[in-house]
């Protein structure tokens, strides 16, 4: 399998109706979903940043659900995905009917696949969904922006220790609660690292799959300026490209 650094780029258009921007908990996708937004709309197209907290949600399957948090309680995970499709579906009629390009922060992967890992989904499911997804979002000739980092431990340890204990029981008492991590037996920081690698080893492989327009950053030093350029140039929004 290629790198991630070596994925295909599609030739930068300013077409695409919906951004995706993916990548890990403390990847940076919050505050490049809004960066992306803000330069669409300087290059004179309608642009939204949608935040993953985002309430309600327009593509969040397990907003209706009374456990949204652990959507295991409530729904088999065929179910969650085909709720997730039906929602993808009606977003995509919406934003073909409007003039604002959705930019969202994760969603394709950050949102209901990672509730399916914790439900202990089929591989064959969740590579079908997304294949599925991949399909139903064509229409807006999206382009998904990919943030990863090599070293999966380190990147959990910096956001965790950016974020403080408060975040980091949040987090651990949350998600490995689930079925797949209860399995495992993944308890404390250590258990919520080994879930992430468990998680970014299944996002690669579906990322290097999506034949979707696409790049791949590697963004572990932080150096934003370099990645703006690359992705705005990617997308059509640099200023040259006004």
């Amino acid at each position: 399998m290629a790198s991630l650094s070596e994925s295909r780029i599609a030739e930068p258009s300013k077409g695409h109706r919906l951004v995706i921007v993916e990548g890990i908990m403390g990847s940076g996708k919050s505050t490049t979903s809004r960066l992306i937004a803000k330069h669409l709309q300087e290059t004179g197209r309608a642009a939204v940043p949608i935040h993953e907290r985002t309430d309600p949600h327009p593509v969040r399957a397990t907003d209706e659900l009374e456990h949204w948090f652990e959507p295991w309680k409530d729904v088999t995970p065929e179910d969650l995905a085909n709720r997730s499709l039906a929602r993808w579906t009606a977003f995509v009629q919406y934003t073909q009917s409007n003039a604002e390009i959705p930019v969202l922060d994760g969603q394709l992967f950050h949102g209901d696949l990672t509730h399916l890992l914790l439900m202990e989904a089929d591989t064959a499911l969740m590579f079908g969904y997304i294949r599925k997804l991949a399909s139903i979002i064509t229409p807006l000739n999206p382009f998904v922006l990919y943030l990863w980092q090599k070293d999966v431990e380190r990147a959990i340890r910096t956001v965790c220790a950016e974020r403080g204990p408060e975040w980091i029981d949040y987090q651990v008492n949350w998600k490995l609660a689930a079925p797949y991590c209860v399995r495992r037996g993944f308890v404390g920081l250590d258990g919520l690292i080994s879930l992430y690698r468990d998680y970014r080893r299944l996002t690669d492989s579906l990322f290097q799959e999506l034949s979707l327009a696409k790049l791949a950053i590697e963004n572990s030093e932080r150096d934003w300026p370099a990645y703006e350029r690359r992705m705005l140039s990617a997308l059509g929004a640099d200023r040259q490209g006004r």
